[in-house]
């Protein structure tokens, strides 16, 4: 692994209807909401004050509309990644977050600490989900840098696990707001744009 890190802003998508109705996404589509597209745009004006070179994002809906109108503002097209789509969670998806809280605690108390041994019932884990976003992070990482990654609250969490840290609650992740994170080069790009020395 290279002892170069490059920068990046992680960002999560704007809100979508079933965000403000509590509802747990994962693999679901919806479109962004009147409320998303205007964090969306917070987003664009937030991101032109900084290099972008490059803009990533989910494959999913919600994460493209909001990753083109930063596009649109700052004129840097997006890519579509597939790693960075949000986590499968199974028999989760569409219900209340907080009905899961109540019948699932044991189980919701894990997701809500981000245990990579958490499992969504009939879904994929966290550990999973790190995995791919490590995959993904690398991809962005031997890109052109500095780069803004559109993805999701899950997708955010997994980077901060990857890189050591303990990651917040989902519902601490507001949409549309973007996250500095440092992560390893790949070798080959080490002596690019947007390298920096390891602490």
């Amino acid at each position: 692994m290279s002892n170069v890190v490059v920068s990046m802003l992680l960002a999560r998508h704007g809100e979508t209807r079933d965000n403000a109705q509590g509802l747990i996404l994962g693999r679901r589509d919806p479109p962004l909401s009147s409320a998303g597209q205007e964090q969306a745009a917070r987003l664009a004006a937030r991101v032109a004050s900084e290099p972008v070179a490059a803009i990533w994002c989910s494959p999913l809906l919600r994460a493209r509309q909001t990753a083109t109108v930063v596009a649109d503002a700052i004129g840097v097209a997006p890519t579509v990644l597939e790693d960075l789509i949000e986590s499968d969670r199974g028999s989760w998806e569409g219900r209340p977050v907080a009905e899961l809280a109540v019948v699932s605690p044991a189980l919701f108390a894990a997701f809500e600490a981000g245990d990579e041994g958490f499992v969504f019932p009939g879904g994929e884990s966290i550990a999973q989900q790190v995995q791919r976003t490590r995959r993904a992070l690398t991809v962005v990482a031997g890109g052109r840098i500095p780069a803004l990654v559109v993805a999701h609250a899950g997708t955010i969490r997994a980077a901060l696990i990857a890189t050591g840290r303990k990651p917040p609650p989902e519902r601490a992740l507001h949409h549309g707001e973007a996250i500095p994170l440092r992560w390893p080069a790949p070798a080959a790009e080490a002596a690019g744009t947007g390298a920096l020395p390891s602490d």
